[in-house]
C-alpha cells in the first residue's frame, strides 16, 4: 500500500509516518510534503497512490487549492487540528477526518476504509464535489434585478465577482456592474474552476478577465483587469501560489 503525506508541520510528519509504520509494515510511504504547490507538482506526474494523508492547512494555503490545480485520484484522509471543515467532508461521504493529535483508533479505522475504497473511486468523487471538482453542473448565469427588471447574465459574460462596503457585486466584460444576493463563499462552489479562480476573500475573477499581474510594493500579487475593477483586485498570500498554478 503506497501512501502520501502531505503535512508542513516536521514533528506531525515524522509522528504519522511512525504510527503507520507501526500499525502497517508493510505501507511505503513515497513522499512527505509541506505545501501546495509541493502537492499539485508531486501529484501532476500521475504517482501510484493508495491513499493520501492531507492536512488542511499548509505552509503556503488550504489543501482544497490542490483540487483545482490537478486531479487526485486516490482517497484522501484529511487530518488537522481544527474541526470546522469537518462537516463538509463527512457530508461528501470522504474517507475519513481524522483530528490532531491523532489517536490509533481512528487512524486503523481510516486506513480501513481507504482499503475498501481502493476498487472505487465513489469516496473521492463525493469529496471532489465538496472541493467545487464534482460531477454537478456548474453555474451557468447569473441573474441580477435592475430596478423592476431581471437581467440573465451568463458565466461567460461576468468578468469577475468582488465585495465592496458590505455588498457583493458582479461585473460584466462589458464594465456593467450589478449587485447581486450570493455570497462570495457560495458562489465558490457553484462556478467552474477551470474558468474562475477565488484570489481572494471578496473576489472571484474569470480567467478571461486577467489583463497582466504584477507585484505591489507590500510584495503581494495585483491584477490588472479588463474591465478596470473599481478595487484593487489583490491576491491573498495564502491563494497566491495556487493562484500561479492555475494560470499555468
Amino acid at each position: 500500500m503506497k501512501a502520501l503525506i502531505v503535512e508542513d508541520e516536521k514533528m506531525a510528519q515524522a509522528n504519522l509516518a511512525r504510527m503507520l509504520k507501526k500499525a502497517f509494515p508493510e505501507m511505503e510511504i513515497v513522499a512527505m510534503i509541506d505545501s501546495v504547490r509541493g502537492a499539485v507538482e508531486f501529484l501532476s506526474a500521475g504517482p501510484e497512490l493508495d491513499v493520501i494523508f492531507m492536512d488542511v492547512e499548509l505552509a503556503d494555503g488550504i489543501c482544497f487549492e490542490i483540487f483545482r490545480c490537478v486531479q487526485v485520484s486516490a482517497p484522501v484522509i484529511m487530518t488537522t487540528a481544527y474541526d470546522s471543515y469537518a462537516v463538509k467532508a463527512f457530508e461528501a461521504g470522504s474517507i475519513d477526518y481524522l483530528l490532531k493529535p491523532i489517536e490509533q483508533d481512528a487512524l486503523l479505522r481510516a486506513v480501513g476504509r481507504a482499503r475498501e475504497r481502493q476498487d472505487s473511486s465513489a469516496g473521492i468523487e463525493k469529496l471532489l464535489a465538496v472541493l467545487g471538482q464534482g460531477a454537478k453542473p456548474y453555474k451557468e448565469k447569473s441573474v441580477v434585478r435592475c430596478g423592476d427588471r431581471i437581467i440573465p447574465i451568463h458565466s461567460s459574460d461576468i468578468a469577475f465577482f468582488f465585495s465592496e462596503d458590505k455588498a457583493n457585486y458582479l461585473m460584466t466584460h462589458k464594465g456593467e456592474k450589478y449587485m447581486i444576493e450570493s455570497t462570495i463563499d457560495a458562489l465558490e462552489s457553484e462556478l467552474d474552476p477551470k474558468k474562475f479562480y477565488r484570489i481572494s476573500r471578496g473576489c472571484i475573477i474569470s480567467f478571461d478577465a486577467i489583463k497582466s499581474v504584477s507585484r505591489n510594493a507590500a510584495g503581494r500579487l495585483v491584477v490588472v483587469s479588463e474591465p478596470p475593477a473599481p478595487v484593487e483586485l489583490s491576491v491573498s498570500r495564502a491563494r497566491a501560489d495556487g493562484f500561479i498554478s492555475w494560470l499555468e
